[in-house]
């Protein structure tokens, strides 16, 4: 027995081992990865600058081409990695509070009703525009809210919320673009807003962002042991003294208010949730502890691939980057949906 106990520590310790090796790899190849995309997408365009250049043209001396690039490409890469990281935090949230690994904020509504509050201000109230993150977060609440609600019979189905949100997103998605189309399809604020599209985006852009999603990133990683207890059932975790109710909400409240910012500077953008969480739980496992931050730098990652993908594959036009994100998103979630056909019910 002995025998037998010593060598399961022994396997025991290699499987950690193994595990640790996998998780420090996948970190440092994904954020050398992300180094070099960053690199790509300041030199795609029809200018193009080394390292060296991009470095004394920020620092040392004023370089006209450093400038231009400044003002036009970097808004929106800092964006772009501020945006994904939002919205696959906000993904692997949800499905931790949901039990559902078919949740993704766009696919369950929350980004539709988000959008929809923020077209709303920007097309009939203008003056309110600089508190439009908080207009969109009342507007993703009260989706979250209606899917839950509408969901819930005697405890929540993963196929029923899935089907009422996708309802509830086409919904507000039609409202949306009613919207767009009252006001003349003219302002670019609205119709960029509507079609999930980061082109023109400013520095100012950048600030409304700055001003939410770091925090909100911030507080999910000290919501991550919370994470952890929710993947027990409710009674197990009520019997070692969680509240589960309390803590679901701060989650909840947290990953929609991600959602939210995000969809007020960019627009819907669908399936990054989606994908983001399953390939790091592949690499990192279910802890939350270092699942939130490998999902932040790879959701940055993607979509800023997804952007500059967008701006490179038909140039001098574009393509959105939520374009690219649904064209990849719907095959995936649509072999999801066939692999993990047990919780149908």
């Amino acid at each position: 027995m002995r025998v037998l106990s010593q060598k399961t520590e022994k396997e025991e310790k290699s499987l950690l081992k193994k595990k640790v090796v996998k998780a420090i790899t996948a970190f440092v190849l994904t954020g050398l990865v992300f180094l070099l995309v960053i690199l790509w997408a300041v030199n795609t365009g029809s200018l193009s600058i080394g390292p060296k250049e991009l470095i004394e043209g920020l620092f040392v001396q004023y370089s006209e081409k450093v400038a231009t690039i400044y003002d036009l490409r970097f808004p929106r890469i800092i964006i772009s990695i501020l945006l994904g990281a939002a919205l696959a935090v906000s993904g692997t949230l949800f499905q931790a509070v949901l039990k559902n690994p078919l949740t993704d904020p766009g696919i369950i509504g929350i980004s539709g009703g988000a959008s929809f509050a923020a077209v709303l201000v920007t097309a009939f109230f203008p003056v309110l525009f600089a508190y439009l993150p908080l207009f969109a977060f009342a507007g993703g609440l009260v989706a979250f809210l209606i899917v839950y609600t509408l969901a819930w019979k005697g405890g929540i189905s993963p196929l029923r919320i899935i089907l009422v949100g996708i309802a509830v997103s086409t919904m507000f998605s039609g409202l949306s673009n009613a919207i767009n189309l009252m006001s003349g399809g003219n302002q670019s604020s609205v119709a960029s807003i509507v079609e999930g599209s980061i082109t023109m985006k400013t520095w100012e852009d950048v600030r409304t962002a700055l001003y939410y999603i770091p925090i909100c990133l911030i507080l999910s990683i000290f919501l991550s042991g919370k994470c952890n207890l929710l993947s027990l059932d409710d009674k197990t975790a009520r019997g070692i003294g969680v509240n589960v109710d309390r803590d679901r909400m701060i989650i909840s409240m947290t990953a929609v208010l991600l959602a939210s910012i995000a969809t007020a500077v960019v627009g819907v953008v669908s399936f990054l949730g989606l994908i983001v969480p399953h390939i790091a739980r592949i690499l990192m496992g279910h802890n939350h502890k270092l699942l939130l931050p490998y999902s932040m730098l790879l959701g940055a990652t993607i979509y800023l691939i997804a952007d500059t993908v967008g701006r490179a594959i038909a140039a001098p036009y574009e393509i959105n980057a939520s374009i690219i994100m649904a064209v990849i998103g719907g095959p995936f979630f649509i072999l999801l949906l066939r692999r993990q056909n047990k919780y149908g019910g």
